[in-house]
């Protein structure tokens, strides 16, 4: 699909970067880091142990969310069945070359991965994996229409990027795969993203950022259907809006990205969403900034 370059990150994990969106697959900071951090802690897996669960992986890349779970729900032993969904095969014939990803992960770890990559499926009595190469957007109507998910994790490029992902539309199809205690979880804070989730009807969360984070006020958004919270059970990982973020919901930040017919190009979801915010009467973000003491840096809107 496009130029991918390596990344050694701090953690001393591997990840790319790709030339074509000019983003990285992962924060400098540690691609296994911002697994454990951004998806796995959040998820509660304990709450699956000896059982089974749903999970869908949205933009699979370099394979280490999916990789990641699989590690913790073998030591765990519950059983999974995985779809996941990505555009380019080139991130995980990376990961399977890479001997440092390679030794993270137990050997089933990899006979699966190589099992997806080789035949787009794995199958035993514990684990059903399968992976939908292509837009996502169509792939994700391949997915058994019965099949709802206890986890889903969207880890595409951010909005800016590649908006195909984080549309209204879009978002609206994969809301509908969540099952009535299920998680969708993702590294992104956007404003966007977030007003999106709730008009959903989701209730949204902060995944809160770790305790040697200076610079972080977030690691991202969980967001759960609205169901009696006496029955949500106690996550560490994730807390209630602030009221900055709270605040940040209400400005043209929040204004969401538009695919009326899931075909858009990144240049047209752009511009729509452009147009919308110069007509908007919402506060501008850039004073919410101001009034919170943060720069535009903090934020992908």
């Amino acid at each position: 699909m496009s130029e991918l370059i390596e990344v050694l990150t701090k953690d001393g994990s591997y990840s790319l970067r790709s030339v074509f969106f000019q983003e990285n697959f992962h924060s400098i900071i540690g691609a296994m880091e911002e697994t454990k951090i951004k998806f796995i802690d959040p998820s509660s897996l304990q709450r699956f142990t000896g059982k089974s669960l749903n999970v869908l992986d949205i933009c699979f890349g370099l394979g280490y969310n999916s990789a990641c779970l699989l590690h913790e729900l073998i030591k765990q032993k519950s059983y999974l069945n995985l779809y996941a969904l990505e555009i380019d095969k080139k991130p995980l014939e990376y990961s399977l070359t890479n001997k440092s990803f390679l030794k993270l992960w137990a050997p089933k770890v990899k006979e699966i991965l190589e099992s997806l990559l080789r035949n787009d499926c794995f199958e035993d009595q514990f684990y059903k994996c399968n992976i939908l190469w292509g837009d996502a957007r169509e792939k994700i109507h391949e997915i058994p229409s019965s099949c709802t998910f206890d986890l889903i994790y969207l880890d595409g490029f951010s909005p800016q990027k590649c908006p195909q992902v984080w549309t209204i539309e879009f978002l609206s199809k994969v809301r509908q795969r969540l099952s009535p205690q299920g998680y969708l979880i993702t590294y992104s804070s956007s404003a966007a993203v977030r007003k999106t989730l709730r008009d959903l009807d989701l209730d949204i969360f902060n995944i809160k950022p770790s305790s040697n984070s200076r610079t972080s006020w977030s690691q991202g958004t969980v967001a759960i259907e609205k169901f009696d919270k006496n029955n949500l059970e106690p996550n560490f990982n994730f807390e209630k809006l602030s009221v900055m973020e709270e605040e940040h919901l209400l400005t043209k930040a929040s204004i969401p990205y538009r695919d009326h017919n899931l075909k858009s190009s990144k240049e047209d979801i752009i511009k729509k969403r452009l147009n919308e915010q110069l007509l908007s009467n919402l506060l501008s973000t850039n004073k919410w900034r101001k009034k919170w003491g943060m720069t535009k840096s903090a934020f992908k809107s």
